[in-house]
């Protein structure tokens, strides 16, 4: 990712509600905050949930986990769902847009937009795209990358520069044909998760989630939001 990089996204429900308003989806549904992975916290989430968005640290443990996980997917193989919307990340800290445009695309059934939407002009005219095309794609999107910008200067937080090194990343699930689904623009492909419904997606997404941040047991840089019917 040496060419465009983004101002980074706040893990912020109020600043990705106003970035999928202003691109013209229609508030029936909206981000918030999980507080905690307990049965308690998680019933206070509003139901239905149809994505879930975890904001985690690329650390070396992870990436050693990503390397072996591709791996043995590619020796496997997995069935992925031929209507998964993916696409991939050649933006540089663009992991928050990316993350919403997988947790929207996916859910396109679900979600409203007015009619000059440009996020859901961005949906169709992708829809058909390689997930190397749709990334090309998104950096010739005006519309979207301006959103961004003043969007990531939204947050409670000061934006880092530009040039900062964000060792924070954002990836969605989503539950397309009953499979829990892992959306992340900097691998290669989806990943199944195995099978999820609606009435049990949120508490599935979050067992995954609990996955990261077994794995680094030391680290608290982790958020976990979700798109719920409000």
């Amino acid at each position: 990712m040496d060419g465009q990089r983004w101002l980074p996204l706040e893990a912020n429900p109020d600043v990705m509600n106003q970035f999928l308003c202003q691109l013209g989806m229609l508030p029936a549904w909206q981000f918030v905050d999980v507080y905690g992975m307990d049965p308690e916290l998680l019933s206070m989430v509003p139901k239905p949930v149809c994505a879930v968005l975890l904001l985690f640290p690329v650390t070396e443990k992870y990436e050693l986990f990503r390397r072996e996980e591709e791996t043995k997917i590619k020796a496997e193989g997995q069935v992925v769902s031929p209507s998964v919307y993916f696409m991939k990340q050649t933006i540089g800290n663009a992991c928050g847009t990316i993350g919403l445009i997988h947790a929207v695309g996916n859910n396109q059934a679900h979600l409203e937009f007015k009619s000059d939407s440009p996020l859901k002009k961005f949906l169709v005219e992708t829809a058909n795209m390689s997930p190397e095309e749709k990334a090309a794609f998104l950096e010739k999107d005006e519309s979207i990358r301006v959103t961004h910008e003043s969007s990531a200067q939204e947050g409670q937080t000061e934006a880092p520069s530009i040039d900062e090194k964000v060792e924070l990343h954002f990836i969605a699930f989503v539950n397309v044909g009953r499979q829990l689904t892992e959306l992340d623009g900097r691998k290669p492909f989806p990943i199944v998760h195995g099978e999820t419904s609606e009435d049990t997606f949120l508490e599935d997404a979050i067992e995954v989630c609990k996955t990261f941040m077994a794995r680094d047991p030391q680290e608290l840089r982790f958020t976990v939001v979700a798109l719920s019917k409000v």
